[in-house]
């Protein structure tokens, strides 16, 4: 029997549903600290994915671990049914696939990019006139199937170097790294000799000097997680920012969390990274829902740490994306918010895409101009 596009869209519908609840259940588990800070160094090695969806992969990778049809608890590489195929291997049969919410986009086009009502959508195939900006975007969402490797058979897969660390190491190049992308922003990164010089903390952000400083009697680990919790303020905080007056608990979660994602995605000991009750900083804001802001901030936490980690020439662990799978195609995944917009005709597009650093959001800091860890 053939279905309805009515039918069909019911059925679209009813899975998003699923997904949504199970995505509810999901974020509701994260109760204490460690909760959330277990989330973020999972979300690390799939960053690739947007929040939501990481957690989906990782409910559902728990529940097929719990039932025997995956032979460990953590997934390891996770890809479409045709990725896998074009990587020589094959989705074993009887392995349900982990559902996710992919975005369906359409092109837009127009000569007037700052006037809402000009754009017009293109069809299929069709080619923006000549002067019009394009503009790639969510209209819709769709259920789709991803499928960890551990339920596949075929071909090897082949294991990049993963970084080694010893015990109070620092990654190589990773503070040089994280330096240089705090003085894009105009900041001075300072070394001082112990915490009495900076309030007693291990690091502090002075937005009216534009200082940012570390205390350096400490093991090298820890002064580079320092500096990457404050740059998580200098990109999303500053004094100016109306809504730090209210929410400057969640602000700290925000830069620690980025520090604990940069962390994990180079395989460094995320035990010692400190976050709150997510109770707590989860009710904070008047009006919305605590499930709504851990999900709004588990994503803005990923893609600031994504973003960075992008920029760095470092060591890292793999992204969950199975080595040999073709990178310049984009991910399918990503949320509404992140648009793709060009000038026609197109230039040819390079081989690495480097992103922008984000500009600073939603206000976190209390008024004034000092902020420390």
């Amino acid at each position: 029997m053939v279905r309805t596009r009515e039918q069909a869209q019911a059925a679209r519908e009813a899975k998003l549903d699923e997904l949504h609840e199970r995505l509810i259940g999901a974020v509701e588990q994260l109760v204490s600290g460690d909760d959330w800070r277990r989330a973020l160094t999972f979300a690390a090695r799939f960053r690739a994915r947007s929040f939501s969806n990481t957690l989906l992969i990782w409910a559902q990778h728990e529940a097929a671990y719990e039932a025997g049809r995956v032979p460990g608890p953590m997934p390891s590489y996770v890809a479409g049914y045709r990725q896998w195929q074009g990587l020589g291997r094959q989705v074993q049969k009887g392995q349900p696939g982990y559902m996710i919410v992919a975005p369906v986009t359409g092109r837009f086009a127009t000569t007037t990019p700052s006037d809402p009502e000009s754009w017009r959508r293109l069809g299929k195939g069709e080619k923006p006139r000549p002067g019009e900006v394009v503009r790639s975007k969510m209209i819709t969402a769709k259920p789709a199937y991803v499928w960890d490797a551990s339920q596949t058979s075929g071909d090897p897969i082949p294991e990049p170097p993963a970084p080694k660390l010893l015990e109070g190491q620092a990654p190589a190049g990773l503070w040089d790294g994280l330096a240089e992308l705090v003085e894009e922003r105009g900041f001075e990164v300072l070394r001082v000799p112990h915490e009495d010089m900076i309030h007693g903390a291990n690091g502090m952000t002075d937005y009216t000097a534009k200082t940012v400083a570390v205390r350096q009697n400490m093991d090298q680990a820890a002064q580079v997680k320092t500096l990457g919790h404050e740059l998580g303020h200098v990109l999303l905080h500053g004094p100016d920012q109306e809504d730090a007056r209210q929410h400057r608990g969640i602000g700290e979660v925000e830069a620690e969390s980025v520090a604990l994602m940069i962390g994990a995605a180079h395989d460094m000991d995320t035990s010692g990274y400190t976050i709150p009750y997510v109770s707590t900083w989860a009710a904070r804001v008047d009006g919305k829902e605590p499930v709504e802001i851990v999900k709004a901030t588990g994503e803005r936490v990923r893609k600031t740490a994504s973003t960075i980690l992008g920029q760095l020439d470092t060591a890292q662990v793999n992204d969950g994306t199975p080595p040999g799978l073709d990178r310049e195609a984009p991910q399918r995944d990503q949320p509404a918010s992140v648009t793709h917009e060009r000038s026609a005709p197109a230039r040819p597009a390079s081989r690495r895409r480097v992103e922008p650093l984000p500009e600073p959001e939603t206000a976190t800091v209390l008024p004034g101009s000092v902020r420390g860890l």
